[in-house]
């Protein structure tokens, strides 16, 4: 099984007010998205981390990914440059990428931690699954929201755990209707 998740921000405070987290503080936030994970992954499943795993920490990237479950694969975001640094925490990812495009079922995903106007086949079958914007609904949300297949897989919107292909896309749809928009994401290509 396939799992998404994005802007994860272990470990990092600012996240909990910038995100308006419902967490206490960076143990409980820390805690409980390690056991929503854990509740969701199996070992044996792929989880794609659309960037921003985690930022400002006290602990190290390989703490935290020694304790997820599946096989973890890094697409990188803006804030994960410490992780790229540390040896173990690399070698604890299936692989490691700036883009990468991966199929599920039969769907075909361009993944990047920054939302894209295109990428290949945008116009006809392919989805992109991105982070970066977490919940904020500016400028570029307005923009993302309007493009069909374009899914947002940030921590905040999906529950704060890793997520399946459809589940993105009931928790984007739910995520828009909360701002009152309607629903721009189209239904399955067949």
């Amino acid at each position: 099984m396939n799992y998404y998740i994005g802007d994860l921000h272990f470990g990092h405070a600012n996240a909990i007010k910038f995100d308006a987290r419902p967490f206490a503080d960076i143990e409980e936030m820390d805690r409980v998205m390690i056991e929503r994970w854990n509740e969701t992954v199996r070992d044996d499943d792929d989880v794609y981390i659309v960037g921003d795993f985690c930022y400002r920490s006290g602990r190290s990237a390989a703490w935290y990914l020694s304790q997820l479950k599946g096989h973890k694969h890094l697409v990188v975001g803006n804030h994960d440059w410490l992780v790229l640094k540390d040896a173990k925490a690399m070698s604890m990812f299936a692989s490691v990428n700036n883009l990468l495009e991966v199929d599920d079922g039969e769907r075909h995903a361009v993944l990047c931690h920054y939302p894209m106007a295109e990428w290949r086949n945008s116009r006809r079958t392919a989805w992109h699954i991105y982070g970066h914007i977490h919940t904020s609904r500016n400028r570029i949300y307005e923009f993302m929201r309007t493009l069909d297949r374009a899914l947002n897989a940030g921590a905040p919107v999906n529950g704060y755990r890793p997520s399946t292909f459809d589940e993105l896309m009931e928790n984007n749809r739910r995520f828009n209707a909360a701002a009152g928009m309607s629903d721009s994401i189209t239904e399955e290509c067949t």
